[in-house]
């Protein structure tokens, strides 16, 4: 991954900005509240190269650093989270097959996502089996020179539009400890084992097609096998969401920065008592309490970011950036709408939007309570005594 100049990243972030206002902004609302699937302005990312940000430059893609895929997701969700999905799940994908893919692997799938003629997504999460990854039941038996693949997956972004998936599945069910049991597999439409089950309606991050994947004797074939050696898909996994976390550490910075500066704008409009109420020191006090988070929350994510980069493990500091700014994003987006008041609870505003997609953060790529699990054990590992 390839390190960018300053100038080079402020025409990027310049280029995304322009977007955001110019073909977002004047849709978000609409889209969020009707869910509808905004596949122009998915189109447009992809033109945009949006879908290879991360992918190495001899794969196609834009191999830019993740300093820079931070930004650009704090940018993306400022103007409407969702046009962040299609993307962050796809660079999931990817970054598990470069990193642990054989070169076989690359070479046929890398550049077709790094153009986004294929839109990829992660099957992980399944009906039992959340936050407990090692708890997951779906399996792949051998057969031959193929693998069969039985199961369901849930809460699958890019379930709908999607056409390719890393499927985490278990090859050896009877394996102490489960993890290494585990083995990760790269699963293409069409494939007559693998339907598509129910459109998921969600409180927020609206408009993204949110599933189930159904395999039903889905064969795929054994080059198929994410580095060609069965057992070592958690870790492949896991790695992966490390640059998960940060992805959507970077949302909600970009979500709580959305309504801190719709609440600080509306404070210098509305008037109470015969003055704009950012006079009032309760409102000041809140303003201040809500940047100062916001500012936290950037620093801890560009330095999750740097760390990535700069090649060092970065599990604590993903965690806590992940933990934390979600955290403060839900804060934010309430004390947005508390400053609103009774028009922060209205869908004329957009801040009951940032309130609906707040939650998110706090859930997904891994609940905070398993968050502060991992940075508890990381922290011990530390100072062990």
């Amino acid at each position: 991954m390839s390190r960018v100049s300053e100038e080079a990243r402020s025409q990027i972030i310049d280029l995304v900005r322009e977007f955001i206002r110019k073909d977002v902004e004047p849709v978000a609302s609409r889209y969020d509240h009707e869910d509808i699937y905004p596949a122009e302005l998915i189109d447009t990312m992809q033109e945009m190269g949006l879908f290879g940000i991360t992918i190495p430059e001899q794969y196609g893609g834009l191999g830019l650093d993740h300093v820079t895929l931070a930004i650009i997701f704090e940018e993306l969700s400022k103007g409407w989270m969702s046009v962040c999905g299609p993307i962050g799940t796809h660079l999931l994908m990817s970054a598990i097959i470069a990193e642990h893919g054989t070169e076989d692997q690359k070479q046929r799938i890398l550049p077709g996502m790094a153009t986004g003629e294929i839109r990829g997504g992660l099957g992980l999460t399944e009906p039992e089996a959340g936050s407990d990854v090692q708890g997951i039941q779906t399996t792949a038996t051998r057969d031959g020179e193929e693998y069969v693949l039985n199961g369901r997956k849930m809460f699958i972004t890019n379930a709908e539009n999607g056409n390719a998936y890393a499927v985490l599945t278990k090859t050896d069910p009877n394996a102490d400890p489960p993890h290494r049991g585990m083995s990760c597999f790269i699963v293409r439409k069409p494939n007559p084992g693998l339907s598509v089950g129910q459109h998921i309606d969600k409180l927020g991050y609206r408009g993204v097609d949110t599933g189930e994947l159904l395999f039903d004797n889905c064969r795929v074939g054994e080059e198929d096998l994410v580095g060609g050696k069965e057992g070592r898909g958690f870790h492949q996994v896991m790695g992966g969401l490390e640059s998960g976390r940060i992805n959507v550490a970077a949302r909600a910075v970009g979500v709580a920065t959305a309504a801190f500066e719709a609440a600080i704008s509306y404070a210098q409009r509305r008037e109470a008592f015969g003055v704009p109420i950012a006079k009032h020191q309760a409102i000041q006090l809140k303003l201040a309490e809500m940047g100062t988070k916001i500012e936290a929350a950037r620093l801890l994510t560009m330095s999750a970011a740097q760390k990535k980069d700069d090649g060092e493990r970065v599990d604590l500091a993903a965690g806590m950036a992940k933990l934390y700014a979600s955290e403060i994003c839900g804060e934010v987006a309430m004390d947005a709408m508390r400053i609103h008041g009774g028009a922060g609870y209205t869908k004329d505003f957009p801040v009951e939007r940032y309130y609906r997609d707040a939650p998110l953060m706090i859930i997904g790529e891994g609940t905070n309570e398993v968050q502060k699990l991992v940075i508890a054990r990381r922290l011990l590992e530390r100072y062990r005594e």
